[in-house]
């Protein structure tokens, strides 16, 4: 079941806010370390993460970049620190909300109940296209039924050129989409063969129905 993830050192007050929150839809998930919240995150499905900054093993904001680079979940700060340069870090590395503490539960409530409805009261990103079901939500791709498993970095290619179908998409401009948060220096050759293993795996053979090279320039989705 999909859960609410809440990084908070103090035992007792992650259980305070876990009880505020018990009616939101959503169980609460507490997590008191940064190697707890990373585990859970890879273990449970989860809908919204309310992350303190000072935790024993690091910085809840490390553990926002590492959201960021995998999916637009709601993220909010939850700390003591109210430093104006914490708070403008805060929402510039992805978080869409800052409470400072001390805070109001009456507010943190509302602000988790706005952000809820906002990212999943709407439709949800279900792409179909022939006998594909492209699940951009949930990260689950099918053809015909047959699930299609797909890397990270497979998954951000697809994602890219669906929902810019007809666009002609340059290499340079899909290497820094895909490849801009890992640091290192990505040359042409990781595109084609991300490509090419990305083809593979949905059945697109060269020259591609799907996927089409655009020689010169890059790659653009066609269907």
């Amino acid at each position: 079941m999909k859960s609410i993830l809440l990084l908070e050192d103090d035992k007792a007050l992650c259980n305070g806010i876990a009880f505020a929150l018990k009616d939101m839809g959503y169980p609460v998930l507490c997590c008191y370390s940064l190697a707890e919240a990373r585990r859970a995150l890879m273990e449970t499905p989860i809908v919204l993460s309310i992350l303190d900054v000072n935790l024993p093993d690091g910085s809840g904001f490390d553990l926002c970049r590492e959201i960021r680079k995998d999916t637009a979940m709601p993220i909010i700060f939850l700390t003591a620190n109210d430093l104006e340069t914490d708070i403008i870090t805060g929402l510039e590395i992805g978080g869409d909300d800052y409470i400072t503490k001390p805070f109001s539960l009456m507010v943190l409530r509302a602000k988790v109940g706005a952000l809820l409805r906002r990212n999943y009261g709407k439709q949800k990103q279900i792409i179909q296209i022939d006998d594909f079901t492209f699940n951009f939500d949930t990260m689950e791709f099918q053809q015909a039924g047959t699930p299609i498993e797909l890397s990270k970095t497979e998954q951000k290619l697809l994602k890219l050129l669906v929902e810019n179908k007809g666009k002609t998409l340059t290499r340079d401009y899909m290497i820094d989409f895909v490849w801009s948060d890992s640091g290192e220096f990505i040359d042409e050759n990781a595109l084609s063969v991300a490509i090419n293993r990305l083809r593979n795996k949905i059945g697109d053979v060269s020259p591609g129905k799907y996927i089409k090279t655009v020689y010169g320039i890059g790659y653009t989705w066609a269907k």
